[in-house]
């Protein structure tokens, strides 16, 4: 149930409302839904980049083990390391850009919602939640996409034998660290973004032409 509290301005009181979070919830999935186009340009940049952690997290699984006194070894790890962290880099990067521009395509939209006394909070976490379903979707599907892409090549390589060169426990760690760090990117490029949106004064953001 909804929670009200007054807070006064200058010369009124205005009346805020706690919506419950499983109203932001039902909010953030309509937003999605509404413009699935952005939401799946989006979803593309961290995909692209778990997608690629996942390929050369998998690729170590099927090779040989790591000698930490060969220099071609650690010169190739240090490399797709560097990699990594790059494509990831650029994935969060993306993501802020395109959730920056979700609060300028939503102007109208947020001033409504705090003109009727919506917390800045609830503003914050409905980019959040937004941001958060995007990145386990993005996360999961960049999983299945970099496992079963490095799967098959070394199905091709080495024939049935990839089928038990790795467990399904290590299988489980990759796709537990992928949807952590897919998450926590998303989430922290949505901060500047979300910031905005909750700041944004109403009556301002209900006077722009978008």
């Amino acid at each position: 149930m909804s929670t009200q509290k007054p807070t006064v301005g200058t010369g009124t009181i205005r009346k805020q409302v706690q919506l419950p979070i499983s109203v932001a919830f039902r909010i953030a999935l309509l937003n999605i839904r509404v413009r699935f186009l952005r939401s799946l340009i989006t979803a593309a940049g961290i995909m692209l980049g778990i997608a690629f952690f996942v390929a050369v997290r998998s690729a170590s699984l099927y090779a040989p083990p790591f000698d930490p006194n060969d220099p071609v070894a650690v010169e190739t790890a240090t490399r797709q390391t560097w990699l990594v962290v790059m494509s990831l880099l650029m994935s969060t990067v993306g993501i802020s850009n395109s959730m920056l521009m979700a609060v300028t395509e939503r102007y109208k939209e947020i001033g409504t919602m705090k003109c009727l006394g919506a917390l800045d909070s609830f503003v914050v976490k409905l980019f959040f939640l937004e941001s958060g379903l995007l990145g386990v979707v993005a996360s999961f599907i960049g999983f299945i996409v970099g496992w079963l892409l490095v799967f098959l090549i070394n199905l091709v390589r080495q024939g049935a034998v990839v089928f038990s060169a790795a467990s399904f426990g290590d299988l489980l760690v990759v796709l537990g660290q992928a949807m952590a760090i897919g998450v926590v990117l998303t989430v922290i490029a949505t901060i500047l973004p979300a910031v905005r949106a909750a700041k944004m004064p109403p009556a301002a953001a209900l006077r722009v032409e978008v």
